[in-house]
């Protein structure tokens, strides 16, 4: 029983096709991580305490020269958290923010705005810090930036959403992404200006978007595979009909089988339905010729 129940939770969480079950388990994956290590000093098993120099490894510095001491961190400080309750809000609200982006969006578009905002952040917090240094050394972690430009692409596309709040009733997503975004821009601006900077670009960039997608261009397709049409059958109905047609008219129409091929170069041979399958066959086997 327990097994069947496992296989259920594995199939409903990761074989969905959503990425945000993904993230969302190497963001807590790597906070049980950490802190099993500190846990370790705290028992005395080690002789010091990991906690702080893996933060700071894996997190994004401020500064160029420091970045290229470390530049794996451009990747791993989207996943870095160090408090509970952060983890916590991100990681809820990223399922929650998720759950309404995919009514209205795909998985391709997801993963460029969620990527492309996790780069330009990354990109303007270090030039930031660069050109104007902070007092002190500051570092970038957490996926708050993405988080942001996904709620911002999606309450552009429906700010009328409505969502019921415990305390509140019924609010729309636009007054909720306002509200956010003006607390956590506050909170960065308090301590860490570089980050509110590249905060505020991301919101832009979800927004700006929703703006190009309303107006037909999908800049998700850049990154999608161009898939090689396979060269249409043309059905060529000749003077000889078979002996088990009564006239050529039971022939399928070259409309019908563009349409049939169609299909399977987007969705594969396995999407056809018995009909269509039939149809193929009958076209390509019933004595006509068939030009590739």
């Amino acid at each position: 029983m327990n097994n069947i129940g496992l296989k259920d939770f594995w199939r409903q969480t990761y074989k969905t096709g959503s990425p945000i079950p993904i993230v969302i388990s190497i963001q807590v994956g790597l906070f049980v991580l950490i802190y099993f290590l500190d846990l370790l000093f705290e028992l005395k098993i080690v002789p010091q305490s990991f906690l702080q120099p893996i933060v700071q490894h894996l997190s994004l510095p401020s500064s160029f020269s420091a970045f290229l001491e470390q530049p794996w961190s451009l990747i791993s400080s989207n996943f870095v958290y160090v408090k509970l309750l952060s983890i916590l809000f991100d990681s809820l609200w990223l399922y929650w923010v998720g759950q309404i982006f995919f009514t209205f969006l795909n998985k391709r578009q997801f993963l460029f705005i969620y990527i492309g905002s996790w780069l330009l952040s990354s990109v303007l917090y270090v030039g930031f810090g660069t050109l104007i240094p902070p007092p002190t050394n500051l570092y970038l972690m957490g996926g708050a930036h993405p988080l942001a430009a996904v709620l911002a692409a999606i309450a552009t596309l429906v700010p009328k959403y409505e969502l019921r709040l415990l305390l509140f009733g019924t609010v729309k997503l636009r007054v909720v992404a306002i509200v956010y975004f003006a607390l956590e821009f506050l909170f960065l601006t308090l301590g860490n200006r570089p980050a509110a900077i590249s905060y505020f670009a991301v919101i832009l960039f979800g927004m700006v978007f929703v703006y190009a997608l309303r107006s037909g261009m999908d800049w998700s397709t850049l990154f999608q595979k161009k898939q090689k049409k396979p060269a249409k059958m043309k059905v060529v109905v000749g003077n000889n009909i078979p002996a088990n047609r009564k006239h050529r008219y039971d022939l399928p129409n070259q409309d019908e089988i563009d349409a049939i091929l169609d299909k399977i170069s987007v969705s594969g041979y396995d999407s056809l339905t018995h009909h269509e399958k039939e149809t193929l066959f009958r076209a390509s086997n019933s004595g006509d010729k068939v030009d590739g």
